[in-house]
């Protein structure tokens, strides 16, 4: 008779360092901070000791109409009613649906979905090959600093040379430039240059914002030399910045600018509100290249994801959440301007656009110096201390990525709590 394993023990001692524990069975890939969260509500979240966050991080520029929002939690129960997984090889209702509206909220194009911002990615690094194929072009430009997900090419094109090492040599067809430098771009195309990929807000690399005349420059410059234009958006699309795609909102009101379209957009985070799914836009004129047989997914586009992804656009839409992230965005970035006068010996600048905004700290800060940790690790955990979550990026700067729907009040909230961290430091 087969000999069947014992169940694993419940977990008795609701603390940290009994889920810790747990983790000696986890690949030790992340550097986590020393929380343990239980559940959420809206903008919080809670630890397993009961200390309540105001959580400005979002689950980095994911859940964005917040922590078990009761009307996600709705469309995956119907759904999961109905069917949860069909295969690619047939028509689903809802990925129809989610493509249609994609598409209304950018130009005409079709639309590829998968589970996550890194095969987003990937899905524009095999469209450019494909398009530049029977000519031998296979080349991409990213820029500096750039994130462009953690699978192999993914790395290969990022612009961070720490997300790379030790996993040499890299994919071949990637280089990158300086940012939000049209020139070195201009200069860096070879023969076998097929596309340009960039982000219209670098996340990961510290809240940098495309200028407007590098996005207008870059089209004109692609069209020139025959190349893709291609935008990662994953983190900084799906309404953060008060726009569908922050290039929109970028954009607005620039002479010129009215017909700007890049040719690809990779989608993510967002656009599931918390439940995992990817997505690419390609236009028209080159939404055919990938045919049958030239790229696929097991999971990607599924009834259930696509159900949530639409209950997430409806909220969005329908609740003017992109009004808020322009509004609620601009007075963070406001009270975090004043801190930065107030305090130039903590709070050097701030940047970004909407609900995608970041500080850096300046240089030398002094509570820090006893610490071999980067200042960034070390100023979120003075954040924690206090009960809000934030995102570091790089050394130096702090990412705020909170839900759509934050509420004044909650700005308010971490307005205050950001500017105690601060007192902290300076006492």
């Amino acid at each position: 008779m087969r000999e069947i394993a014992p169940e694993p023990p419940a977990v008795v001692r609701n603390d940290v360092a009994a889920i810790q524990e747990l983790y000696k069975n986890v690949v030790p890939s992340y550097a986590r901070f020393d929380l343990a969260i239980s559940h959420g509500a809206g903008s919080y979240v809670f630890d397993v000791t009961g200390k309540r966050y105001l959580d400005l991080g979002g689950g980095i520029a994911v859940c964005c109409i917040g922590h078990a929002n009761p009307e996600i939690t709705e469309a995956l129960v119907q759904q999961s009613k109905k069917i949860v997984h069909i295969s690619n090889l047939y028509y689903n209702e809802p990925q129809g649906r989610l493509a249609r509206e994609i598409v209304n909220a950018l130009a005409p194009g079709k639309v590829f979905f998968c589970n996550s911002g890194a095969e987003a990615d990937e899905g524009l690094f095999k469209l450019a090959r494909k398009f530049g194929h029977d000519e031998g072009r296979f080349e991409i430009i990213t820029a500096t600093n750039s994130f462009h997900g953690r699978t192999l090419a993914g790395i290969s094109a990022t612009g961070q040379p720490k997300v790379k090492k030790g996993f040499e040599p890299m994919v071949q067809g990637f280089r990158e430039v300086p940012y939000n430098d049209l020139d070195a771009m201009r200069a860096a195309i070879s023969p076998a240059t097929a596309a340009i990929l960039v982000e219209g807000i670098q996340g990961e690399g510290g809240i940098n914002v495309a200028a407007p005349e590098y996005l207008l420059g870059l089209r004109q410059l692609c069209d020139e030399q025959k190349l893709l234009l291609m935008i990662d958006a994953v983190q900084c699309g799906h309404f953060r910045t008060g726009r569908f795609q922050s290039f929109q909102r970028i954009l607005e009101n620039v002479p010129h600018a009215q017909g700007f379209l890049p040719d690809a957009i990779a989608m993510a985070k967002s656009i599931g509100g918390g439940f995992p799914m990817g997505a690419f836009w390609v236009r028209n004129k080159y939404a055919d290249l990938l045919s049958a047989g030239t790229h696929g997914t097991t999971f990607g586009g599924t009834p259930l994801a696509c159900a949530v992804a639409l209950k997430v656009m409806e909220v969005i839409q329908r609740d003017k959440l992109a009004d808020n992230a322009r509004s609620t965005g601009s007075y963070l970035k406001t009270e975090l301007e004043r801190l930065a006068s107030k305090f130039p010996d903590i709070v050097k600048t701030v940047r970004g656009l909407g609900l995608l905004l970041g500080f850096e700290l300046a240089p030398g800060i002094p509570a820090f110096a006893k610490s071999e940790r980067a200042p960034s690790i070390q100023f979120v955990n003075k954040l924690h201390e206090l009960g809000l979550l934030a995102i570091p990026a790089g050394n130096q700067v702090i990412r705020l990525l909170p839900p759509l729907n934050l509420s004044r009040r909650e700005a308010e909230e971490g307005v205050q709590l950001i500017e105690a961290a601060i007192a902290k430091l300076r006492a």
